[in-house]
């Protein structure tokens, strides 16, 4: 039969990829990937947008040309009148009136904003009724932060609770640990590219916290079934049970990310990207780079972190040890696998002693008959011709 392909193995949960047994390797990227995080907040630190940093916004009639050439006369009129502030973002929005391009400033005093919005209807040549603009405060977005972060140390106190209450702690410690990893690294990879941080991009990462803890309760839940009552026979560790739940739902997972990615994908490319929705763009972003991570943590963190944490029980290490030294029993010859054939168990006894194995093959069987050779004529040593203990021996009439 030819051999099938990783596909086919994967989907019948055989591939045997050793997740698990190389944990030590995953728990090393993972730290150098926060380390590299942790920098680039510290060096670069995030591109706000307006509703954090402050700023204003200008609305322009689509109908003026391209969106560069948009950009290039707005950065034009601030460097006139707006006192050296520059366009940060510019991005073409639809709306039910028309299409429009919004083009976010720098902070600019309410007089300022009146002399570039004057500069830019003469630079485009329509009219300053028809250029609108919003200022946006700081304070604002501090009071959007505060509340998202409310919002996250409720979601975490929740999911908490739920998780030791549905399997343990230590599920409980390896899942949170593995959801604030996946937050991390989408803000890692932010703070790296320079993508702007909107409103949207925080609701977009309170959205990736349940479909990461979704995967991770699809994975502890195959693991808590193959380990339930693992410490009654010796044939796994508990970190093998683990491993091989997740080899088999780990078809299931990369099948729920990718069915969750098209959707998002399709919303970031073509909906901001060919498109033009750029109010799309924020929470496409943020979801896809998140949903991405989420499933590698999921997979790749959070059961070898399980495992290690359970490793810690006294009664799993216990379990563990046992074995592995029935193992090394099986291999020395000691003991004999369940299952196996007596003959091999014989060859085994006769290659340490052979006049032993002899003897004990002649010896009869505990409880077994005598082989004596029984009287010719006779049947189980009474007399021919039947009767038993009746006299006579004859016939029944």
């Amino acid at each position: 039969m030819a051999k099938s392909g990783l596909a086919s193995r994967l989907y019948r949960g055989e591939a045997d990829l050793n997740i698990v047994g190389r944990r030590k390797l995953w728990f090393a990227v993972a730290g150098v990937l926060v380390l590299i995080a942790v920098l680039s907040f510290a060096v670069r630190g995030f591109s706000l947008g307006i509703e954090f940093a402050g700023g204003n916004s200008f609305q322009v009639p689509a109908s003026v040309g391209t969106l560069e050439q948009a950009e290039a006369k707005v950065d034009a009129a601030l460097a006139a009148k707006g006192g050296g502030a520059e366009v940060v973002t510019a991005q073409k929005v639809g709306s039910t009136s028309g299409e429009y391009y919004e083009l976010r400033t720098g902070q600019l005093s309410a007089e300022q904003a009146n002399e570039v919005k004057t500069e830019m209807a003469q630079s485009f040549g329509i009219q300053a009724d028809q250029i609108s603009g919003s200022q946006v405060s700081e304070a604002w977005g501090s009071q959007v932060t505060s509340r998202a972060l409310l919002g996250l140390l409720i979601f975490v106190a929740v999911v908490a609770i739920y998780l030791i209450l549905r399997f343990e702690w230590r599920m409980a410690a390896a899942a949170i640990a593995s959801l604030f990893t996946n937050l991390v690294l989408t803000a890692g990879i932010y703070s790296l590219v320079g993508f702007e941080v909107t409103p949207s991009t925080i609701i977009g990462f309170l959205t990736i916290l349940g479909f990461a803890l979704y995967d991770v309760v699809v994975v502890f839940d195959k693991v808590q079934e193959n380990t339930r009552g693992i410490t009654a026979n010796n044939n796994q560790t508990y970190g093998e049970a683990a491993n091989l739940a997740l080899n088999q739902s780990l078809m299931r997972s990369l099948n729920t990310s990718v069915v969750a990615l098209l959707p998002v994908g399709g919303l970031l490319f073509i909906g901001a990207g060919l498109l033009g929705a750029g109010t799309l763009k924020d929470l496409g972003l943020v979801l896809f780079v998140g949903m991405a991570v989420a499933f590698l943590t999921s997979i790749l963190l959070a059961t070898p972190l399980l495992v290690l944490l359970k490793n810690q029980d006294p009664r799993i290490s216990a379990h563990n040890k046992r074995v592995l030294a029935r193992r090394g029993a099986i291999a020395r010859g000691e003991v004999t696998p369940k299952g196996a054939p007596r003959a091999a168990a014989a060859t085994a006894e006769e290659a340490i002693d052979p006049e032993a194995a002899a003897l004990a093959g002649a010896a009869p069987k505990v409880g077994a008959r005598p082989a004596a050779k029984r009287p010719s004529g006779a049947r189980g040593g009474r007399p021919a011709g039947g009767g038993g203990n009746r006299p006579g021996g004859g016939k029944r009439r």
